[in-house]
């Protein structure tokens, strides 16, 4: 009876190992079963590992911030990646910035992406060769204000006066510079002031400058900001003098003010350059193609009024600069 029982015990015992060991295989084959279909799930890995996108713009009275900040939203929505627009110095040290890897995105003019991939004026001996373009947005025009009170009404009523023509090295101090040139003037000729935006409006406000250059897009909210409490004076650039300017700066092109603009009372001729969007050839090709499409495809619900000009079939006029094989993509399927 003994032997019997414990015989019983024994042949349950092995009973109870045997299944043990069936439930850890069938885990086993189940853990490996769900291993294996999450990695088939997961085979598409992201194309970039990029979390955040710095998008340089300009001093917070111009254009370039106005639109920053749109186009930081349009862009963080379509790539998912977190885009925030950033004040700078604009153009020249948005070129550096890039340089520098302070920043993947850059407001900038074209004359000033031309000069900084040739390696030419600001940037003689210090090309960008891998600067290259997202695409254009809309005329910036350069605008040399003054108010009714300074008498300034030309070109040649500058000399000897306070002139601020923005820092240097930056695309509106080449702008005054090329403008001055043309006018038979130089640097030497005036008292320049190397004031941004925000400054030059308010130094003409105050009367411790005579006028300002600024290149903008029009309306430029700084200059708005004067014209509330002053009458505002856009100095002419007259079509010979315009067409000289072009001949030796082809980057160039004849522009206006139109009347109403900062309560003009009549159409104001002068000269611009382009706006554009850079970013350097490194920019991993689909975070291209999802910048380019989140401008162009969004522009007509741009608020500010340079958002009309925003067009992909015109994206491309003027730019000077080899296009980002992303955006050049996005183009292409318009």
């Amino acid at each position: 009876m003994f032997l019997s029982v414990l015989s019983l015990l024994l042949l349950m015992a092995l009973g109870a190992c045997s299944g043990d060991e069936e439930t850890t295989e069938t885990a086993g084959t189940t853990e490996e079963a769900t291993t294996e279909g999450a990695a088939e799930e997961n085979t598409e890995e992201p194309t970039s590992d990029i979390k955040f996108l710095s998008l340089v713009t300009g001093g917070t009275q111009g254009t370039y911030y106005a639109l920053g900040g749109t186009f930081a939203d349009l862009i963080t929505d379509e790539t998912g990646i977190k885009t925030t627009a950033e004040v700078s110095q604009a153009s020249a040290a948005n070129v550096n910035a890039l340089k520098e890897g302070n920043a993947e995105i850059a407001f900038v003019q074209t004359d000033i992406a031309y000069y900084a991939k040739n390696g030419q004026m600001m940037f003689e001996g210090a090309a960008v060769e891998d600067l290259v373009a997202i695409g254009g947005l809309y005329p910036e025009t350069v605008q040399l204000v003054t108010t009714a009170k300074s008498g300034i009404t030309s070109y040649e009523d500058l000399k000897g006066k306070k002139v601020s023509v923005g820092a240097p090295g930056s695309g509106t101090f080449a702008n005054a510079e090329q403008l001055l040139e043309i006018h038979g003037l130089t640097m030497d000729d005036i008292e320049p002031q190397n004031l941004d935006f925000g400054e030059s409006t308010d130094g003409l406000t105050t009367g411790q400058i005579d006028a300002a250059f600024i290149t903008a897009g029009y309306p430029t909210a700084a200059v708005e900001a004067l014209g509330a409490t002053t009458d505002v004076v856009i100095v002419p650039v007259e079509a010979a003098k315009a067409e000289e300017l072009i001949a030796k700066y082809p980057y160039y092109a004849i522009d206006t003010v139109p009347s109403g603009t900062y309560g003009l009372e009549s159409d104001v001729p002068t000269v611009s350059v382009l706006a554009m969007i850079a970013v350097k050839a490194d920019l991993p090709e689909d975070v291209a193609y999802g910048i380019t499409k989140a401008i162009y495809d969004n522009a007509g619900s741009i608020s500010h009024a340079k958002g009309a000009f925003i067009k992909a079939e015109t994206a491309l006029d003027g730019i000077g600069i080899d296009v980002h094989p992303g955006a050049q993509k996005y183009f292409d399927e318009q």
